[in-house]
């Protein structure tokens, strides 16, 4: 699928309606499940491929893309999967999940088995980056998944994937600096974020900039075309602009971008 920033957008914001509450569908009925590090979120998509119902739960089982809390993982999917049928009157039978680019083999299964343990079938396992992408439909140019525990990066060309890695720094990292800056758990940092982040961005300044040289990085050094930014972590006002000047190439924000990899994950590839 190719889709425009703009049209990308238009999803973003009819997805951030229906949380919790779903829009009316055509059915079948296709379900993503994301097992991310500051979050859970189960999302469905319609058979017109669009967001009809999302909800999540904050928790802490997966760490850097790795299950740390099987049995945490499993109670909080069995929660969403009941929450979702209970909205929607449809039974959540299969679902795709997605892992880091990084992950080993053996953590990317412990996702699927996550699923099936709280009685989903697993129907199909990605990286995050290309499942961003079946959403964004970027042919040139980079996708950059940044979330809690790392930033994952794929460069496209033609549509191909021909580049994709994955590098420790996220979201959690920003939560640390802040913390320290501002005397506050980490917990309360991360609240504080969400709710502040036009005042605290200059302060995370130096761990975006961070970010940004990952991005340059795992692009190789050479421009990719636009970088689009997908991932919770940086919903902050200006965080894209800060990446660009840092990075000197354009770069693509969006509003709702944590919606993006788990909305792609029920879209599939």
């Amino acid at each position: 699928m190719r889709t425009s920033p703009a049209r990308v957008q238009q999803v973003l914001d009819e997805a951030a309606l229906c949380r919790a509450t779903p829009r009316a569908f055509s059915a079948p009925l296709r379900f993503g499940v994301d097992l991310g590090t500051a979050t859970l979120v189960i999302t469905a998509v319609d058979a017109r491929d669009r967001p009809v119902y999302w909800e999540f739960l904050r928790a802490r089982v997966v760490r850097d893309g790795v299950v740390v809390d099987f049995q945490g993982a499993v109670d909080g999917v069995r929660q969403l999967k009941a929450r979702a049928e209970a909205a929607l009157g449809v039974a959540v039978v299969d679902a795709a999940t997605a892992h880091p680019p990084a992950v080993a083999a053996s953590e990317c299964r412990a996702c699927a088995y996550v699923l099936q343990q709280a009685g989903i079938e697993c129907r199909a396992l990605v990286d995050e980056v290309s499942a961003a992408n079946a959403l964004l439909g970027v042919r040139d140019g980079a996708v950059t998944d940044v979330g809690g525990g790392s930033t994952g990066v794929g460069v496209f060309r033609d549509g191909r994937l021909a580049r994709l890695s994955d590098h420790a720094g996220g979201g959690h990292h920003l939560d640390l600096i802040l913390a320290g800056a501002l005397k506050l758990s980490v917990e309360d940092a991360e609240v504080h974020k969400r709710e502040h982040g036009a005042a605290v961005v200059e302060r995370l300044r130096p761990g975006l900039e961070r970010v940004a040289e990952s991005i340059r990085r795992q692009c190789g050094g050479v421009d990719p075309g636009v970088v689009h930014l997908a991932g919770g972590a940086l919903q902050l006002p200006g965080a894209a602009d800060i990446i660009a000047a840092y990075l000197g190439w354009p770069v693509q924000g969006y509003d709702h971008a944590e919606l993006i990899t788990p909305l792609g994950i029920a879209l599939g590839l």
